[in-house]
């Protein structure tokens, strides 16, 4: 007589086998409801009706850093006149924001690359390290990336379409090639709205964020006047055109200016994360 507890002992051991494949595939979390602040692009593509995988932002950060020293090193090798006059690029908001820029996106790789390092490390020493690198790149994005991004973008092209040639005459453009005219003109601020929109960054006081942001755009003005004053020659044509009164406004509405740029980051900051995380709670409601 054939023995059926042999058989029967493997189907069982089956049985339990996909039970508890079935019970972690209903306690892991939907595909969708994977939060943001994880360190993840969510690129909407669809294949089948099937969302398609995630682009980590370490990989972002990295090649937006690269795209910037490529920027600067395509400009800084330009042999253009206002090169070689007092100042040097360093006269120019855009060059200025093209080093802010890159400093930003290099401490975003630090950044991630010390919390590689760190992670899984019970050393209180390097977490404090990390959370001092997490605070620094958190104050540039609000101070400095966004609302000084946000202006040399706006700014310039808003003079563009206006008259050119109070801010980018026509002889630049046997220097500059376009391409690179909007890797310094244009591409800032959606790079910079990637990041804000891949990373949650903690916003100092807005009384403290305002004071620092004042303090850079009243810094630039004297030092537009200090070049003015050595060379005789204003950085942009627009200067040369207004009289000393109308250049005391326009530098008080670029202050203000700049400083509502800050504001608003705040608030699109606040707004991103605040929708992404109703959207988990809801998404975490549903599936409870």
């Amino acid at each position: 007589m054939i023995s059926l507890q042999q058989p029967l002992a493997h189907i069982r051991r089956l049985h339990q086998r996909l039970a508890r494949i079935r019970a972690t595939l209903s306690s892991s979390p939907p595909h969708n409801s994977i939060p943001l602040s994880t360190g993840y692009f969510l690129r909407r593509k669809y294949d089948g009706g099937r969302k398609m995988a995630l682009i980590p932002s370490q990989i972002l950060r990295v090649a937006i850093l690269l795209s910037y020293f490529s920027i600067l090193c395509n400009y800084k090798a330009i042999d253009m006149p206002a090169h070689q006059t007092y100042g040097g690029s360093w006269k120019f908001l855009t060059f200025i924001d093209l080093v802010i820029q890159a400093v930003f996106f290099g401490v975003c790789v630090l950044t991630d690359l010390s919390s590689l390092l760190t992670k899984g490390s019970a050393s209180m020493e390097q977490e404090r390290q990390l959370r001092k690198l997490i605070g620094l790149r958190d104050w540039m994005m609000a101070v400095l990336a966004f609302p000084v991004g946000a202006f040399v973008v706006t700014m310039f092209w808003t003079l563009y379409v206006y008259d050119r040639d109070l801010v980018y005459p026509r002889l630049l453009d046997n220097f500059i090639p376009q391409w690179l005219n909007h890797g310094m003109h244009t591409t800032v601020l959606p790079f910079i709205i990637i990041e804000m929109r891949t990373t949650h960054h903690r916003y100092p006081s807005r009384t403290c964020g305002l004071f620092a942001v004042c303090m850079f755009a009243v810094g630039y003005v004297v030092w537009m006047c200090w070049v003015h004053s050595m060379t005789g020659v204003w950085v942009y044509p627009l200067l040369e055109h207004i009289g000393p009164t109308a250049r005391i406004l326009f530098f008080i509405c670029l202050t203000a200016l700049i400083s509502v740029y800050y504001v608003l980051g705040e608030i699109l900051n606040n707004y991103i994360w605040d929708s992404s995380k109703s959207s988990l709670e809801s998404d975490k409601t549903k599936t409870d």
